[in-house]
């Protein structure tokens, strides 16, 4: 690993598993309207627990992008073929943060009981919601290709640290909106959803196309 990429370090690759797993949870999906809700009804560790099942089921969405692209490395490891993998993951980036700009959060509200039942319950709940959505494995692919995040040769106690990066991100973003839900529950509404909602889709906009910028002028690659 360190001969054939010295350039990667440990921090590098967590610092990208942390960012990854952060923007692909953070979207106020039926998951996150969901997580939301549990902490306005039943309390916050239930609205946590919601958000740890989908980040379970994310890093499994992560490790089948992952290593889905490393059975293709042959091929996309040619720098043209990584230059435009990287020029559309960036694009697919800007659609996404569109989507999510414009995602009406009421279409995602459910009627979400007030009986606690389990925090396991709860918890399995998220799990499968998010698994439901195999399109999560688009939105890995669009971010892994121009962070460059997936390398084959890298050794296994560095992927390890990586995916499990993804998932301490995940869980940071889940523990960061719970906490402020559940400071902000007496004016926290649908309302407070879509700015949640608009300020990360114009931030992964805004993101995304400073990096298309970069990279198609080649002032810039995640190497």
């Amino acid at each position: 690993m360190d001969d054939l990429f010295p350039q990667i370090v440990l921090l590098e690759v967590i610092i990208k598993g942390v960012i990854i797993g952060i923007v692909a949870s953070a979207p106020m999906g039926p998951v996150g309207v969901l997580c939301i809700q549990r902490t306005l009804n039943k309390g916050r560790a239930y609205g946590l627990v919601t958000g740890v099942g989908a980040a379970f089921s994310d890093i499994l969405y992560a490790l089948l992008t992952g290593y889905g692209l490393n059975l293709l490395f042959d091929v996309i490891s040619n720098p043209a073929t990584v230059y435009w993998m990287q020029l559309i993951g960036a694009i697919i980036m800007f659609i996404f943060g569109l989507h999510t700009y414009r995602l009406n959060p009421v279409q995602n509200t459910r009627n979400v009981s007030h009986n606690k039942s389990s925090l396991v319950r709860n918890g399995v709940t998220g799990f499968f919601i998010t698994l439901s959505n195999p399109m999560i494995i688009l939105l890995f692919a669009a971010l892994f290709s121009p962070m460059n995040f997936v390398i084959p040769e890298m050794s296994l106690p560095y992927q390890c640290f990586g995916y499990l990066a993804i998932f301490a991100g995940a869980l940071l973003w889940w523990f960061f909106i719970t906490y402020v839900v559940n400071k902000l529950r007496a004016r926290f509404d649908v309302r407070g959803i879509l700015i949640i909602n608009r300020v990360i889709g114009g931030a992964v906009m805004l993101g995304s196309l400073v990096g298309a910028v970069l990279i198609a002028t080649g002032t810039f690659s995640f190497h």
